[in-house]
C-alpha cells in the first residue's frame, strides 16, 4: 500500500450490480490513490447474485483504509444509482466510478488538481487504458459544450463538482439504454457559458471491455439515442449548429481516411481486399468524400484489383 494523503474535499461513488469480485478491484484502486477520498459510497443497484451479495456483506463487515458505506437500492439503472450516491455525498468533489473499472494511483490527485486550478471546470477525467477484450489507450479530448455536441468527449468515470451536479439536476434516470453519461455532460456544460470538462493526458483510468457490456450494446441504438439527446438539448444544438455538424464531419473524414489507408496498403501489398472494400471501390459513396477516396486509390494504384 502506498503512502497517501486523505482529502476531505473528495468522496467517491462506486456503482455496482451483480459484479462479484470485480467490485473489490475497484475499491482496491481507490485505496491505492495517492490522494484518497474521505469516504466511499458503494451503491448496490439491486444485486441478486448470491456471490455479489456475500462480497457486499464482507465489505460492510471488514476494515478498510477508507471508510466504505454500502447503500442498497432497488434496481433502477446506473443513472439512478449514481444520483443516489452523489445525493448522499457531503464533499464538494465527487468521483463517479463504475464497479467493474479501476483507477491508477494518480487519478484523483491529478483530476482534482485540474479542478482546483480552473473554477469553470465542472468535471475532469483522463485518458483510458482499456483491458479485457481490447488492450488499447483511448484519448478523449474533453472541452467545452461545442466539443460534446457531436460526440462524447469524456469517460463515464470522472471527478465532478457536486454543485454543478445539483445545478443541472443530476443524471437522467429514464436513460437506461446507454449514453446517459454523454447527456449528463451536456447538462453539466450548460450550467455556465465558460464551462469546461478537463482531461489529464495520461491513461489513469482502466476500463474493462467485454462483448456484452452496456456501451457495446448501446451502439445498436446509437441513432435513436442521439435523436433523444439532440431533442433534449435542442437550444444548444441550434445555437451551435455549425460546430455540431462540423464535428460529425471531422469524425467521418477521420474514419474514411483510416479505411482509405488500409485499402491502399492492401493494394500496394497485392493482398486480397475484403468484400466490403471491393464493394466500396465498385460503388463508392457519394457526397461524403467516398468517391474522391476511390478515385485517389485507383489513380495511385491503377493496375491492382
Amino acid at each position: 500500500m502506498n503512502t497517501a494523503q486523505q482529502s476531505a474535499a473528495v468522496e467517491a461513488v462506486v456503482t455496482s450490480y451483480n459484479q462479484g469480485p470485480l467490485i473489490l478491484e475497484a475499491l482496491d484502486s481507490l485505496y491505492r490513490q495517492t490522494v484518497r477520498p474521505a469516504r466511499i459510497l458503494l451503491v448496490d443497484d439491486g444485486s441478486t447474485d448470491p456471490a455479489s451479495l456475500a462480497i457486499l456483506a464482507g465489505i460492510e463487515a471488514g476494515p478498510a483504509p477508507v471508510p466504505v458505506q454500502v447503500i442498497r437500492r432497488p434496481n433502477g439503472g446506473v443513472s439512478a444509482a449514481r444520483n443516489t450516491g452523489i445525493r448522499a455525498a457531503r464533499a464538494g468533489l465527487v468521483l463517479v466510478l463504475d464497479g467493474d473499472d479501476r483507477l491508477r494511483p494518480a487519478f484523483l490527485e491529478k483530476t482534482s488538481a485540474l479542478l482546483a486550478a480552473r473554477p469553470a471546470m465542472t468535471a475532469a477525467s483522463s485518458w483510458v487504458h482499456t483491458f479485457g477484450v481490447l488492450d488499447a489507450v483511448v484519448r478523449p479530448s474533453g472541452g467545452g459544450l461545442t466539443a460534446f455536441l457531436s460526440r462524447n468527449s469524456c469517460p463515464a468515470t470522472h471527478l465532478l463538482r457536486r454543485s454543478a451536479w445539483e445545478q443541472c439536476g443530476g443524471y437522467d434516470e429514464t436513460m437506461r439504454s446507454g449514453f446517459e453519461d454523454w447527456e449528463f455532460f451536456l447538462r453539466l456544460l450548460e450550467t455556465r457559458p465558460d464551462a469546461q470538462i478537463g482531461i489529464v493526458p495520461e491513461p489513469l483510468l482502466e476500463y474493462r471491455t467485454a462483448p456484452a457490456s452496456s456501451n457495446i450494446q448501446s451502439m445498436d441504438k446509437r441513432l435513436s439515442l442521439m435523436r433523444f439527446i439532440i431533442e433534449k438539448h435542442l437550444p444548444s444544438y441550434q445555437a451551435h449548429l455549425a460546430d455540431a455538424l462540423l464535428g460529425l464531419e471531422a469524425a467521418s473524414i477521420q474514419r474514411l481516411s483510416g479505411w482509405e489507408a488500409e485499402i491502399r496498403q492492401s493494394l500496394q501489398d497485392r493482398q486480397p481486399l475484403s468484400d466490403a472494400s471491393q464493394d466500396f471501390l465498385a460503388h463508392p459513396s457519394y457526397g461524403d468524400g467516398g468517391m474522391a477516396a476511390a478515385v485517389r486509390l485507383r489513380s495511385e494504384i491503377p493496375d491492382n484489383a
